[in-house]
């Protein structure tokens, strides 16, 4: 039997309070009908007994205590899937906003998601080639693995999450058609919503990539489903539809803050700098529905991007994001600064299961190698860079100062790269040992002999000749 529930007992902000209520459960979906006509959504998010406190996701405007009629659904929140969402555009509550109509779905999920059997888990082995290529040689993504960025605010991170999103490809070429995007970007402008939609748009990706967008002046309501509906589609996509799915969501710090507001409202105890107690646990929901499962084909692989306020990355958002996570991708505001793109700070960086999918039979053999000499000469650079601030340049040492001069080089066309550049890990892996040869060859001490005269002579031959043509035509101009 169906029951109307008339009028309300409280409301406060967009949370409403209806008491008698039986056999109410949480999370469970209700229809709010005012006395004009209109209808809204909300949703169960407290329960004392028999009173029950109603989330409404556009607002309580217009509702007062005796015009509206409530009814219990009877069930979550669910998504609506089909393999036609692939290509389309929503809001964050997951309802169409390009106007090519509604889905037909051929299921319907709970947006909450169910748990994965950890004995059922898969271990991450298999790259996915970014095109970028300090993520690919030295922080490597792994297909099933979850790698926040941390940024900043006003930093390069929007177009950083375009550019993976339009080159982010799988290693194995038979599988190439199976991969596909999910993109969430929660609490963003207008300007830049219509700059993710126009740029997947005109590179040609659209239809790989399904879009869920929360405006900056959409309900926080909204704001605090738009992830959760994201990874509902990634995993029927993976897990029903066999694809290998890659889900950036954009900005975690909006989830958080819109989480903080939300549960200020309903007069929670607050923790860290507001935000409630179980933040570490809400986003530890989302980010382990990342992974792979045994006996399916597709697997789930995220890319949260969150800005540290003030650039702290011990405030809670990155600090918990970084005890969940496998790693992380920080920007560097420096390197901005200077005008390299994309600011990638190589030495906070790291991914912690890039060991097991590197090397012979994933990306090349030398990629473990050529990673470890890479990171170890760049952290010699930035110890040069400090001995050099307080003696001055001029006093080093002749290695120091060739290490200074592999700095000035590995930033400016290592690390530095254009927003249309993509290149292939054989290209970055090329790039990287003709860099190590601005360093004398008793200084690589991260690479055996065997891997040096394979790799390192051949570079340090490229680089000699390209010097020679450079030379020769200087001199003929």
């Amino acid at each position: 039997m169906i029951l109307d529930y008339v009028g309300v007992k409280e409301i406060n902000g967009s949370l409403i309070v209806l008491d008698n209520v039986p056999n109410a459960t949480s999370e469970e979906m209700v229809t709010i009908r005012l006395d004009n006509g209109t209808t809204r959504q909300g949703r169960i998010v407290q329960m004392e007994g028999n009173r029950v406190i109603i989330q409404v996701f556009e607002g309580t405007r217009g509702i007062s205590l005796d015009n509206t009629e409530t009814r219990l659904m009877g069930r979550p929140m669910e998504l609506p899937l089909s393999p036609e969402i692939l290509g389309r555009i929503f809001n964050g509550a997951g309802r169409p906003i390009d106007g090519l109509g509604d889905i037909f779905p051929e299921k319907r999920a709970d947006i909450n998601g169910t748990p994965i059997n950890p004995v059922s888990r898969v271990y991450p082995q298999n790259f996915i080639n970014t095109g970028i290529s300090t993520i690919d040689v030295l922080m490597t993504l792994i297909r099933g693995q979850k790698l926040p960025i941390f940024s900043g605010s006003g930093m390069k991170h929007n177009e950083l999450a375009v550019q993976i999103a339009r080159q982010a490809k799988i290693s194995d070429e038979n599988g190439s058609n199976d991969f596909c995007i999910v993109f969430a970007a929660m609490g963003v402008k207008q300007d830049v919503a219509d700059y993710f939609r126009r740029s997947f748009d005109e590179s040609g990706v659209l239809g790989r990539v399904v879009m869920f967008l929360n405006l900056a002046n959409d309900p926080i309501i909204e704001r605090t489903l738009t992830p959760r509906c994201a990874l509902t589609a990634a995993e029927y996509l993976a897990f029903e539809e066999g694809k290998h799915v890659l889900v950036i969501m954009t900005d975690m710090t909006s989830y958080c803050e819109a989480l903080r507001e939300f549960s200020s409202s309903k007069g929670e105890i607050p923790g860290r700098k507001g935000f409630p107690g179980y933040l570490y646990s809400d986003l530890a929901s989302l980010y382990e529905r990342a992974g792979i499962v045994h006996g399916k084909k597709g697997s789930v692989t995220q890319l949260p991007i969150l800005t540290m306020p003030n650039d702290d990355v011990t405030h809670p958002v990155p600090d918990l994001t970084g005890y969940i996570t496998e790693g992380q991708i920080q920007l560097d505001r420096g390197l901005d600064a200077s005008g390299i793109y994309p600011p990638v700070s190589v030495l906070p960086s790291l991914s912690r299961l890039m060991k097991d999918g590197i090397g012979a039979g994933f990306t090349r053999e030398d990629h473990s190698a050529v990673s470890n000499q890479l990171f170890a000469s760049y952290s010699k650079v930035m110890d040069a860079r400090s001995l050099a601030s307080v003696i001055g340049e001029e006093e080093l040492s002749p290695v120091d100062k060739q290490y200074i001069a592999f700095g000035k080089l590995f930033e400016a066309k290592f690390v530095n790269q254009g927003f249309n550049d993509n290149r292939t890990i054989e290209q970055s892996l090329d790039l990287g040992w003709e860099l190590l040869t601005a360093l004398p060859r008793s200084e690589l001490d991260r690479v055996d002999e065997e891997m040096l005269n394979k790799y390192y002579e051949p570079a340090k031959k490229r680089v000699e000749a390209s010097e020679q043509k450079e030379n020769g035509e200087k001199a003929t101009a």
